[in-house]
């Protein structure tokens, strides 16, 4: 498997094998949203980091998913369409929202490990 990565605003990020950066949100996220009842899927084209490509409503609220690095959005998770229920039941897997060509893989190194996120939370949860 793949390394990931995450962002303080609780995405997660995994770059796979054809060089393109899958991302979702965290189970923390979800956990914190509750249940998904709608996404609005990202666009396809190029953004710089920190713009709003998606929103996800949960029963308790609405939260922007950030474009994480600077890059393309190739791909969306059309499943999330019309089962956003997927976030719910697997939001480290199949309920993913989008895939990006990030213009600088390296980037990706600059987010936070496994490690630096779970003392994040660990700080939150603490606050």
């Amino acid at each position: 498997m793949s390394e990931l990565r995450f962002t303080v605003d609780h995405e997660w990020l995994r770059l796979e094998s054809d060089g393109l950066v899958t991302v979702g949100i965290t189970a923390f996220a979800q956990q914190a949203l509750g249940d998904v009842v709608f996404v609005q899927l990202a666009d396809l084209g190029t953004f710089d980091a920190g713009v709003e490509v998606s929103v996800v409503e949960s029963v308790k609220a609405a939260s922007s998913i950030y474009m994480p690095l600077d890059g393309e959005v190739i791909e969306v998770n059309t499943e999330l369409d019309g089962n956003p229920e997927l976030v719910n039941e697997d939001p480290m897997g199949e309920g993913w929202f989008f895939r990006l060509r990030p213009h600088d893989a390296s980037a990706l190194q600059t987010l936070l490990d496994q490690g630096a996120y779970d003392r994040l939370i660990q700080d939150q949860a603490d606050a």
